[in-house]
Order: C-alpha cells, then structure tokens, then sequence
C-alpha cells in the first residue's frame, strides 16, 4: 500500500483546500471550531454550497448526482474539510439512505428521493432504536401490518436524531413474527407528516435537543415505500450501519482536535509553565496521538481494500471502536486542559478562551458514542463473527 499522493491527488487536494477557503464563512467555521451546534437553516445552506460545487454527496457514483471520486480523493476531501473547520454536516440521508436506496431501492424510488435528497428539500432521520432495542436491534417490536394497498405501522421509536426538523423517517419494522427474528424485520419510507406520528423531544446531558422519541399509531404508509422485499430489513440494515460506522470513526476531525489541543497545551500556562510541559498531560497527548495514528493507518487499509473493489466489512467496526474511544480521549484531554474553566459550560459567563465554553458539553455527550450507531459490544461480536468465525 502506497500512502503518498499521486500529483493528480496534491493537485485535487489543493483545489480542495482553495473552495473551502474561499466559500467556508466564517461565522460558521467559528462556530464549529468551538464547539456550538449549528441550525436547521445554516447545515441546509451549507450543504446547498457544497451541492451547487457536486461536492455534497462524495461517496455517490455520478449517476446518481455524486462526483464519482475515488477512495483517495474521498479521504483528502474529508481531511482538507476538517482543516478548514468546516462542518461534517446532517448524514442521514447522504451518507445512510442514499447508498440503500442505490443498493435496494426501485427505480421510482430512486427517482423520487435521490434528487431531494441532494437538494436538501428532504431532510431524513432514522427509525431504528427502540426503549427495548437497541444495540439488541433484531428485538424490534414496531409492527408493520399490510392492509390492502397500504400498510399500517404502530410502535416507537427512541434517540432518533433531528426527527424534530425532518420530513421523511427511514424506518426498520417488523412485518413477521413466526420466523427467527432477524428475518422478520423490513425497511419502509415514512413521511413525519402523516397522521398518527407524535414527536416528542429528548435533551441530552450536553443540554441540546438533537434527539427525540417518535410514536407511530395507525400510521399508514403506501406500499410502495417499502425498500427491498418484505423480510429483507436485515440485511438493508446491516449494509446501511457499515457507512454509518465507519463515518463515525471522524479521523479527519479528531486530528484536527489533537492539533488544537496541543496547541492550546502549548499556550496555556500553570504552574509557570506550558500545561504540554507536564509530564502527566504530555504523556496522555503522545498516546492518543499514536492511537490516532494507528486509526488512520487502519483507515488507509479499508480505503485501499475499497479501491480494490472490496465492501466494508470488519473494518467498519474496527474503525467505530477505535475512532470513538479516542473521540472520548480527545474531548477529556480538553477538559483536562480547561480545568474550572470548563465548568459553566452553555452559559454566558463561561470562562477562559471560547475552545473550553463546550468543552465539558462534548465530554458529557460524547460519553455515548461507544454506543451509538452500535454499542462496542455488539461490534465486538461482529469482528469475532467475520474475522474469527465465531459464533
């Protein structure tokens, strides 16, 4: 495996950089340098930008809109968006449904949805979770009955990002309960707007509402917005979580974070001295930054393997395990960092330079991500099922 760039890549790379610099603005770049969420209306706008350059959905083929990137460019794309501090974005739809639907769907389906989706008219969440599933997912209870043309949908739905702002839901049901579990469950297009549908507001420990539980009574849904067979959930689900993971691992915006917080290590001073002049603080900086760099030689294998022609398998666990751990590490040496300073966090009289205001905000949330998108349990039973062939 070749790690250095082409000079067709340096020179796709530097274009890069140059349209973030010129059209990145800067309230947004400051805001998510600190750490602050950004609104409906200014994630739509920004990923309006990035559609009108064909750059918003990087990983579609061009058929379906995307601009037909390869691994590398993709990788170099998503690090030079980290370096200009610009936001990841909503990845609902981009990330999550599109490729199903370019996977499973039906040409009508693909029609229909596709095209919204880059132009940001649809904005989608996800219908998997439930109060009594979930990293246990095939132990889904929302039930999916056929009823002539339609189907009618009762249940809930728990931790469903943004349901509060969408329009559509993607959502795992089950439509049978006398075979083994997993075979059971289908995937089916909700509109939140149909009757039946109450949204109700989760706030999280970081004191943002992002997540909601969503209740489904007499929903009905046409049949056609069923994706793939009845039966076939499973396994749209299994392809889905795979992108979903391994965008969750975030290496391009976690080595952005270690290089800020080496740098504030650098200008803060205690004792004296720099804090990265501590032992203690020095040592935990050096060994995230070698577990980052593991993840990101981990990152180049699976990107080579793509480029090859090869699906994401184990890796994509790997990949979510590793990246959030260090994801925690990261946002723990900031708070390290920040001390009492990172205390009266989503509050005007927080202290210090604006990096701590969210400091202890994001250490607080992010005490989630080793088991959202799948708990590292579950990706632990995953990696011993396809790399060892246990059971």
């Amino acid at each position: 495996m070749n790690i250095d760039f082409s000079k067709e890549e340096l020179e796709f790379q530097q274009q890069v950089r140059q349209w973030f610099t010129d059209n990145l603005p800067a309230d947004l770049k400051e805001k998510n340098r600190v750490g602050l969420s950004l609104s409906k209306e200014e994630i739509v706008g920004w990923q309006k930008k990035l559609n009108e350059k064909g750059w918003l959905a990087i990983t579609w083929p061009e058929e379906y809109g995307g601009p037909g990137w390869t691994p590398t460019q993709r990788y170099i794309f998503d690090m030079e968006r980290a370096r200009a501090g610009a936001p990841v974005g909503i990845s609902m739809g981009i990330v999550m449904l599109g490729p199903v639907l370019q996977a499973f769907g039906t040409q009508e389906q693909k029609d229909r949805y596709l095209p919204r989706i880059l132009s940001c008219e649809d904005w989608w969440c996800q219908g998997y979770s439930e109060p009594g599933a979930g990293s246990d997912l095939a132990s889904l209870k929302t039930e999916m009955v056929a009823d002539g043309d339609e189907y009618v949908i009762n249940g809930a739905k728990i931790w469903t990002t943004y349901a509060h702002y969408a329009n559509w839901c993607f959502c795992l049901v089950r439509t049978n309960k006398e075979v083994k579990k997993q075979a059971g469950i289908s995937f089916v297009l909700i509109p939140m707007d149909a009757p039946g549908i109450t949204v109700r507001p989760i706030v999280s420990i970081d004191g943002e509402h992002h997540l909601n539980e969503v209740f489904f009574d007499d929903v009905r849904v046409p049949k056609e917005n069923l994706v793939g067979q009845e039966g076939q959930g499973w396994t749209v689900a299994k392809y889905l979580l795979t992108h979903e993971r391994t965008t969750i691992a975030g290496v391009a915006d976690s080595k952005v974070t270690l290089q800020g917080i080496k740098e504030m290590a650098a200008k803060t001073i205690a004792n004296d001295r720099p804090l990265s002049q501590h032992e203690s603080l020095e040592l935990k900086i050096a060994e995230t930054e070698i577990d980052l760099l593991a993840l990101e030689y981990t990152n180049f294998r699976t990107l080579a393997a793509t480029a090859a022609g090869k699906g994401p398998g184990a890796e994509s666990s790997i990949l979510k395990i590793n990246g959030t751990e260090i994801q925690q590490a990261l946002s723990e040496l900031m708070v390290d960092l920040a001390a009492y300073q990172a205390a009266p966090f989503n509050t005007e009289s927080a202290m210090g330079p604006p990096e701590f205001k969210q400091s202890l905000a994001r250490y607080n949330f992010l005490r989630a991500s080793t088991i959202y998108g799948g708990s590292h349990e579950i990706q632990k039973n995953v990696i011993t099922k396809m790399i060892l062939g246990l059971s």
